[in-house]
């Protein structure tokens, strides 16, 4: 690689998981620090920054093809090109051999190097950076700049629950929890930087743990309790959790900590039992619903929200069944399915009856008819229910408002009379019609600063 000119713009793409979104705002932190500005919207930038991920099936391959792009459109100047996130953590030396273009590649554990690494590719060394120490990158990071009024605080990182069809363990590493004083120094930085919600992040985020500015061991149901004292804290909600790292305190915490949301975000994967075992899921099907009623019984208002994986190998109709009669018995607010994709590597990839294509999309078809006939009707049943809603940013006509209702629901409405409402504020509103997707909401009372 030849040397380059420094670059003064970038522009960071995430794919994937809300913790992708998290990295990508830190990774622009660390470059805004370091003198680049975002690149305009519609301007190309000096620096394009691919944060992938590699969940789905053929990732890598749309890892190339997004270099391809920005090689032809960027013509005799082509942007410096790195490739971050789990995609790198899994194939960072075959990106190099294969993609001339790209001048870094840095795992999610290493990407507090970016900078070091972007005077590297200036000087013609390509680098490669993907070691997994444990929490290292956290401290060399910058402090929180401006954000939103819903801002994303990645607790812990990592899996060790080795499921079969799953690549998080060998891309993001073992389980680590972020210390508890770390993770209230900068929520409380977020909060002081404009941020009204903060949503707790994790590969298992109900595995996190500490020990409180006390000296206590605590779970995240003790995190939750202290960051609730935050004055200027309205929401917290937390993502995305195990069935087996649930205790009894996060359950009751969800009928005790007001400020914690009444929204669950719990996988299953699949309402078969055998299918559960052979993803080495560790739960059944029953102990996740009798898991379900005890939330319930802890807070009734609670929507619960999943994943599915449709065609699993060996998946066989009756037990595809089984997932349907889950979800009827659930009755999901939310719900997000996927047909399943072999990974390399994993050892779900090489077991016997991989179903076929036109089976998978069948079932997903019948299983998300189900998911939406569900969110539909939790949308509907919140009719004339009133709320607070979190106001995150402009609708698309004059006047109006969109945010996010306690239930995560997006709640449009236009503004009051006399009650001009801003990013950032919480306005009560009656939920007065419901759609699929969204909900309309009619201001009740001018909005709470």
């Amino acid at each position: 690689m030849r040397q380059s000119d420094a670059p003064r713009t970038y522009r960071v793409k995430s794919f994937g998981c809300q913790m992708n979104v998290y990295d990508g705002e830190r990774m622009a932190e660390l470059l805004a620090e370091k003198g680049l500005s975002a690149a305009p919207e519609g301007e190309e930038a000096d620096l394009v920054v691919l944060n992938t991920c590699h969940i789905r099936e053929k990732a890598a391959e749309k890892v190339y093809s997004d270099i391809g792009r920005l090689v032809k459109a960027g013509g005799d100047k082509p942007p410096m090109i790195a490739v971050a996130g789990c995609v790198a953590q899994a194939e960072g030396e075959e990106i190099m051999a294969r993609a001339p273009a790209v001048g870094m590649v840095v795992g999610p554990q290493a990407y507090h190097r970016l900078p070091q690494m972007i005077d590297e590719a200036v000087a013609g060394r390509r680098a490669t950076d993907t070691e997994m120490p444990a929490d290292a990158k956290f401290a060399a990071l910058p402090a929180r700049r401006k954000v939103g009024p819903s801002a994303f605080l990645t607790v812990q990182e990592g899996c060790d629950k080795f499921c079969t069809y799953c690549v998080v363990p060998y891309t993001r590493g073992a389980e680590i929890s972020r210390p508890f004083a770390d993770l209230l120094a900068e929520a409380e930085r977020l909060v002081a930087g404009g941020a009204r919600e903060i949503t707790l992040l994790g590969q298992n985020v109900n595995a996190w743990s500490g020990e409180d500015d006390r000296g206590r061991a605590v779970g995240l149901d003790g995190l939750i309790r202290r960051l609730a004292e935050i004055t200027d804290l309205a929401r917290i909600r937390y993502t995305t959790s195990h069935p087996n790292d649930m205790s009894d305190g996060l359950i009751a915490a969800h009928g005790e900590v007001d400020k914690l949301m009444p929204y669950l975000h719990l996988p299953v994967q699949s309402g078969s039992d055998r299918v559960l075992k052979a993803m080495n899921r560790s739960h059944t099907a029953d102990g996740y619903l009798r898991l379900l009623d005890r939330f319930r019984a802890a807070r009734p208002d609670i929507a619960l929200s999943g994943d599915f994986i449709v065609g699993f190998p060996g998946e066989t109709e009756a037990e595809f069944e089984e997932t349907l009669r889950l979800v009827d018995a659930v009755r999901y607010a939310q719900a997000f399915s996927f047909k399943y994709s072999p990974r390399p590597g994993t050892p779900a990839a090489t077991m016997e009856g991989q179903v076929p294509r036109e089976v998978m999309d069948d079932r997903l078809q019948r299983l998300q008819a189900a998911l939406n006939r569900d969110q539909l009707g939790f949308n509907q049943a919140s009719v004339g229910r009133s709320c607070d809603v979190l106001v995150e940013r402009r609708g698309r006509h004059p006047g109006q408002w969109l945010g996010k209702s306690p239930w995560l629901q997006s709640v449009f409405f236009d503004e009051a009379a006399g009650g001009a409402a801003a990013i950032g504020d919480l306005v009560r509103v009656e939920l007065a019609e419901a759609g699929p997707n969204s909900v309309r909401g009619r201001v009740e009372q001018p909005a709470i600063a």
